[in-house]
């Protein structure tokens, strides 16, 4: 068929595959002669040693070698060299029911982009999940997920899944690894694009080697994903959480009423409440460079409230506030030196004058990188235009 015939592509990725690859081929065979679908198979090949390819090959399925390694390396190669309107993925290891593609195909054909398989609805044989994954991993990536990026899906690493390939080339997935799985859902999700989501079984797999799945390597790969692509939850929330614990405590702190039962804050608390401001603006000022680059490198959307807070905090505006923060506490500054002066700049009372001189060298601090973090956001902001 031509391009233009195709509907849906199956894609496979596949490395070492040879117990399965033959069985997976054959369910996709039967469902596509099932349901009369205008399709092909793909096997995208990474690299096998085990005559995977010519199994695929001689049951009439396309091999497409990838030379990168990685499950999502496979998964570009393959979704490349596609040439149907839509793409279902499954891993080649015969766990997952290729025979139920067709509820993907009617979803899609319904006008989602993107449709997911859930493992927990359609049902999960004796073994076929490990426990650590069923009951720790899986839930807790995709109740971060949702709470990261306000994703309806409730079993996010579902390697069975659809979307078609305008959806695809507007997520512009960048990653190769295991974490290409999260990728898809974190930028669909951002996209706001339409999600559906269809209950699958999962089988044993039906090798005998060992997976290719690291629990803990991979969990953690996910978990660094999901935080690179969520400065909110990286870098502003704690930051604006130590900003306004390091106020209240300074606050209290110089005026001489922080204090709980059994408990006396002095000056020296003053200090670290000082570093908690002066982090948690660091960290502020992050979140902002990061969504600025990751905006205009093309990682994340568009986001209308950047573009609305750039406007009313342009360059201009955020000089004018450095520069009234760092003669706050350059004031605050002169004023010490001219107690200590009335002192005979002899011995003073730290008790008394930390109370002024660490505000006032936290204001200076905080003017002058927010000057700095302007001239900084300035330049991003052209990079973008």
């Amino acid at each position: 068929m031509t391009s233009d015939e195709l509907e849906v592509s199956f894609v496979l990725p596949c490395l070492n595959e040879a117990e399965t690859v033959a069985t997976c081929i054959a369910k996709a065979q039967r469902a596509i002669e099932e349901h009369q679908l205008r399709a092909e198979i793909i096997v995208a090949d990474n690299g096998s040693t085990d005559g995977s390819q010519a199994i695929a090959t001689a049951l009439g399925a396309r091999v497409v070698d990838i030379a990168q390694r990685g499950y999502g390396a496979a998964l570009h190669g393959g979704i490349e060299a596609a040439r149907g309107r839509f793409v279902i993925m499954a891993d080649a290891d015969d766990s997952y029911g290729l025979a139920e593609a067709f509820r993907f195909v009617e979803q899609l054909r319904g006008g989602y982009d993107v449709v997911m398989g859930n493992r927990f609805r359609g049902g999960i044989a004796q073994g076929a999940m490990p426990p650590l994954h069923r009951y720790f991993g899986t839930p807790l990536l995709t109740a971060i997920s949702r709470l990261f990026f306000r994703s309806s899906i409730g079993d996010i690493q579902c390697g069975m899944r659809a979307f078609t390939r305008d959806a695809y080339e507007r997520m512009n997935l960048r990653t190769r690894g295991m974490e290409f799985a999260s990728e898809m859902i974190v930028k669909a999700s951002l996209l706001g694009m339409r999600i559906a989501e269809v209950p699958v079984t999962l089988s044993v797999a039906g090798r005998t080697r060992p997976p290719h799945l690291r629990s803990w390597r991979d969990g953690w790969r996910n978990l660094r994903f999901y935080l690179l692509y969520s400065p909110r939850w990286l870098f502003l929330y704690p930051g604006m959480a130590m900003v306004l614990i390091g106020i209240a405590g300074g606050a209290l702190i110089v005026l001489n009423r922080a204090v709980l039962p059994g408990i006396g804050f002095d000056v020296d608390s003053l200090v670290y409440a000082a570093a908690f401001v002066m982090i948690g603006y660091q960290a502020i000022l992050f979140a902002f460079f990061t969504k600025f680059f990751a905006i205009g490198a093309g990682l994340l959307p568009e986001d209308e409230r950047i573009n609305r807070l750039s406007r009313v905090l342009s360059l201009e505006t955020g000089l004018a506030i450095g520069f009234l923060l760092a003669c706050a506490g350059l004031a605050g500054s002169v004023h010490a030196v001219a107690i200590w002066r009335g002192a005979g700049f002899g011995e003073l009372s730290a008790h008394h004058m930390l109370r002024l001189v660490v505000p006032s060298v936290t204001a200076v601090t905080v003017g002058i990188e927010t000057i700095f973090a302007s001239f900084f956001l300035s330049v991003l902001a052209l990079a973008r235009r």
